[in-house]
């Protein structure tokens, strides 16, 4: 069995991959007070929940966005698998079958996110993440990353708002039934939500244009499926396209 850890600023997902299945994908806050001991017991509990069967993972791999939670998560893992994990740095980029731009500073799941989809079209792609962060990756046909476009993600626009003004209350991320809002929570969903389907909308056409029309666009992150209007824009929409990435990822690092 293979286990990929994603730790991004909100979550940190375990995905569990054996017999071409994922047996179980976990998730919990990234911003706890984590221990190794607590990520033991932690760990323990969910697989026994789980029933995930008495043999565990004999392969592992972490991409982390969070270098502060990193060695906690690494140390408390590493005594209850028995093994140290791999995790994902600039020299392991160098084995990928991707070509990785600034390897110091961009962030794994981007390439975790950049792997699966030049494994998975023989063209252009624009990956769409709909995380913490609202992120934008290009990678080409011959598998370069070309670039990266960075916005605040939808529950970080929420929050911000709701945390800088004094009346206006933090609402549910839900497509607004009109495109002007009747009262205060749906004024703020249209403005937002309808604001950001704009903005992905105008990227892909930007990008779309940049590529003389040869891209194909997939969204992925817990939030991909709330902007409903952008669904004929996107040819593929899967959550779990960054441990797609860390899986195969993992498995080219044991070949």
């Amino acid at each position: 069995m293979l286990l990929v850890v994603d730790i991004g600023n909100t979550d940190i997902v375990f995905g569990f991959y054996e017999n071409q299945t994922w047996k179980a994908v976990l998730r919990t806050p990234t911003h706890q007070p984590w221990s190794a001991n607590g990520v033991v017991n932690w760990m323990k509990k969910e697989w026994a929940f789980k029933d995930l069967g008495d043999t565990l993972p004999s392969l592992a791999l972490l991409s982390s966005v969070v270098p502060s939670i990193s060695p906690q998560i690494l140390k408390g893992l590493s005594i209850w698998l028995g093994f140290m994990p791999e995790v994902m740095n600039p020299a392991l980029y160098e084995s990928l079958a991707i070509q990785v731009i600034s390897p110091d500073e961009i962030g794994s799941d981007l390439v975790a996110n950049s792997v699966y989809a030049h494994e998975n079209y023989a063209t252009n792609v624009l990956i769409v993440d709909f995380g913490t962060a609202l992120t934008f990756t290009l990678v080409n046909k011959s598998g370069k990353m070309e670039g990266v476009s960075i916005a605040p993600g939808l529950k970080t626009a929420v929050k911000s708002l709701f945390s800088q003004t004094a009346q206006l209350p933090e609402v549910p991320l839900e497509m607004p039934e009109f495109n002007l809002g009747t009262d205060t929570v749906s004024a703020i969903q249209a403005g937002i939500l309808w604001g950001y389907v704009g903005m992905v909308k105008e990227m892909i056409s930007r990008v779309k244009e940049d590529k003389k029309g040869d891209l194909k666009v997939v969204a992925t992150g817990g939030l991909s499926s709330i902007l409903t209007p952008l669904a004929s824009y996107f040819d593929e929409v899967n959550k779990l396209i960054t441990l797609e990435g860390l899986r195969l990822i993992a498995e080219r690092l044991k070949a």
